[in-house]
């Protein structure tokens, strides 16, 4: 199909379209209105897709939280980041953002709307409400990456809410600040979840749908679930609402169990195989291998944490000598080149599959969101690390064992349970670092990763980032476009966020 484009892209592709007689060969037994069912399996990809991609999940979150190490080309382990990786996610982001707009534009407009209801789609209100529910997805990824972004409200009209408008298209739209941005998502997803509560015995999108096939109920707990985590962020700068929407949520209903998790499914097949799967396999790399510090953790090798984690043999593979190694992190390309990709452990293959299950949004994060929200209560901390068990699979015993070794709730340790939990999610796991600073035994500037005997000689490898502060990046830049066909507007940007640079901390993680 014809994508209308993102705000600030391909701007030269829209004005040949205007060059061009739209009355000439109009087929007339072709259908005016995409289908919305077409649409939501486009966007509902797309979104997936940008999370995890190779560039800003792989090559970044991943990494920066300390998750995964780079077995060859370590620069963005060092927070050397290519400025194309900003673009790419960006661009991604705003087109897939433009076919959740159009699938709510053709449900509200009067011309289309009865049309896109046809065929099982499900009725106007609850496609607009679970596009809505997307929308606020992809514009969190965005503002949690960038900072201040060109933003768009279904429901307000701030004049500061610029994107996505294309009656007529605004190619330079202005940036909203993270406070009111935060507080609008919020309010998209209470209304958004109100109404699929309304319809929850409905279906919406059918088989279209591939994250929860069309199940209203399972949209409208996502919804609520999302608050949780979203309020989470305003805690400390906005108690009023943070307390405001979780208790509604709660209330309302959020997710309850692994049967409720939110998980987009790949293929087998090709081009539609997980994102992990294309960087590793397909491409025939052994790019990434499990961190040395995670490994630690893991293996119960970590003072904060001794019990071995059953999920060591799920999230990692043995090396050559039968044994879980992880890379140290953070070295140089000469320093990595003395580990193979045999002496350590790579990605297991429960999650390196083609058809793995990405997860936007599960149970055990839900439960430590309340346990915290309980002043980090033991039992929610219990149901989380419960959940995420079950979830990769541990038999009952192990995950009785393991529960009677894990120290007592509190923050440290419910926020390091939720770090090995959120294991794949890594924006998410890189946001929750930059939120609390859990964990806090990661590897910072000058810090040692490595002494022992390569070669016959004694070595030892310190930690030496090439850009930033010496930490984990606090966001990525802007795309370079941005800075010429967007300009009055990313100067605004900078001035009123700070300059647009890596350590900039966003206003969320303040």
């Amino acid at each position: 199909m014809n994508f209308k484009l993102l705000y600030s892209l391909l701007i030269v592709s829209a004005a040949l379209s205007s060059c061009i007689d739209e009355d000439i060969n109009i087929d007339p037994n072709r259908p005016a209105a995409v289908p919305t069912t077409s649409l939501i399996v486009t966007a509902q990809k797309r979104l997936v897709d940008n999370l995890r991609s190779e560039q800003v999940s792989l090559r970044g979150s991943a990494l920066f939280v300390q998750q995964l190490s780079q077995n060859t080309y370590t620069s963005q382990s060092r927070y050397d980041i290519p400025f194309s990786y900003s673009a790419d996610y960006w661009q991604g982001l705003y087109l897939t953002l433009n076919n959740l707009q159009e699938i709510i534009e053709l449900n509200s407009n009067a011309a289309t709307r009865d049309i896109v209801t046809a065929n099982g789609a499900g009725r106007n209100a609850t496609q607009i409400a679970i596009s809505r529910v997307l929308k606020t997805y992809a514009f969190y990824a965005l503002t949690d990456v960038f900072g201040d972004i060109p933003y768009h409200s279904y429901g307000n009209n701030d004049p500061a809410f610029q994107a996505l408008q294309q009656h007529p298209d605004n190619i330079t739209p202005a940036y909203a600040g993270q406070e009111k941005i935060y507080a609008d998502l919020l309010k998209e997803l209470r209304e958004s979840g109100d109404t699929l509560l309304k319809y929850a015995a409905e279906k919406t999108f059918g088989a279209a749908d591939i994250i929860y096939a069309g199940d209203n109920a399972k949209w409208a707990k996502l919804a609520n679930s999302l608050r949780l985590r979203l309020a989470t962020r305003l805690k400390i700068k906005n108690p009023e609402l943070y307390q405001q929407h979780i208790a509604d949520a709660l209330a309302k209903g959020v997710i309850a169990g692994n049967a409720d998790n939110a998980i987009y499914k790949y293929s087998s097949s090709s081009p539609n195989e997980a994102p992990l799967y294309r960087a590793t396999v397909t491409a025939n790399r052994k790019d990434f291998a499990l961190s040395q510090p995670f490994i630690e953790l893991l293996k119960g090798e970590n003072n904060q944490l001794p019990a071995a984690d059953p999920r060591l043999s799920i999230y990692a593979l043995k090396n050559n000598a039968g044994a879980y190694v992880g890379l140290p992190y953070g070295l140089t390309e000469g320093e990595a080149g003395k580990f193979s990709a045999t002496q350590v452990s790579l990605p297991g293959t429960v999650y390196n599959a083609a058809n793995y299950g990405e997860v936007l949004m599960e149970y055990s994060e839900v439960a430590f969101l309340i346990s915290e929200y309980n002043n980090w209560s033991q039992a929610d901390y219990e149901k989380g690390v419960r959940a995420s068990l079950e979830k990769w699979g541990v038999s009952a015993p192990e995950v009785d064992t393991y529960l009677a070794a894990l120290p007592p709730a509190n923050q440290r340790n419910v926020l390091n349970q939720k770090y090995i939990a959120l294991f794949t999610q890594f924006l998410e796991v890189w946001s929750e670092y930059r939120r609390t600073g859990y964990p806090d035994f990661l590897i910072k500037k000058g810090d040692v990763v490595y002494t022992g005997i390569i070669e016959g000689n004694p070595v030892s490898y310190t930690f030496n980032p090439l850009f930033g502060d010496g930490g984990a990046p606090a966001r990525l830049y802007y795309p370079v476009k941005e800075q010429t066909v967007n300009k009055s507007s990313y100067q605004g940007a900078i001035a009123a966020q700070g300059n647009d640079v890596l350590e900039t901390k966003l206003w969320i993680f303040k």
